[in-house]
């Protein structure tokens, strides 16, 4: 029953988010992510790198080196993701729900990440092909 209270409660706490305090970041926090994702999705075409998403899947360190820059791109913007609804939980809730927090961090700050860089990077590949040189 306890685990169906704190269902219940996360769903209705976090429905409340986008249009309480604070819901300037559920805008900002992914287009930082997805500025982040471009310009090292940029990086992946001029390197001549493969899609990120096979680099997620290529061979054992491939996959341990795609992981681990995925993670260390978008930090910041996870980390102050998840400072500012740790923040606002305080602030308003007036309770921590740290499972909370962090799904949200990841929600606004990682997710777009994962989602934007291998696109833009077969955008600029396919220009770095037609003219030789990737876009600035």
């Amino acid at each position: 029953m306890a685990l169906e209270d704190a269902a219940a409660r996360a769903i209705e706490n976090l429905a409340e988010r986008p249009d309480g305090p604070l819901a300037f970041r559920l805008a900002v926090q992914p287009a930082m992510a997805a500025l982040m994702a471009v310009r090292d999705g940029l990086r992946d075409a001029r390197g001549g790198r493969p899609p990120f998403g096979l680099q997620l899947a290529g061979s054992a360190e491939d996959r341990r080196q795609a992981w681990r820059e995925a993670f260390r791109a978008p930090a910041r913007v996870v980390i102050f993701a998840l400072l500012l609804d740790v923040a606002y939980q305080l602030w308003f809730l007036r309770a921590l729900y740290p499972g909370e927090a962090l799904l949200i961090a990841i929600a606004i700050g990682f997710l777009p990440y994962l989602l934007v860089r291998g696109p833009v990077a077969r955008i600029a590949r396919h220009w770095v092909g037609k003219t030789g040189d990737a876009p600035k």
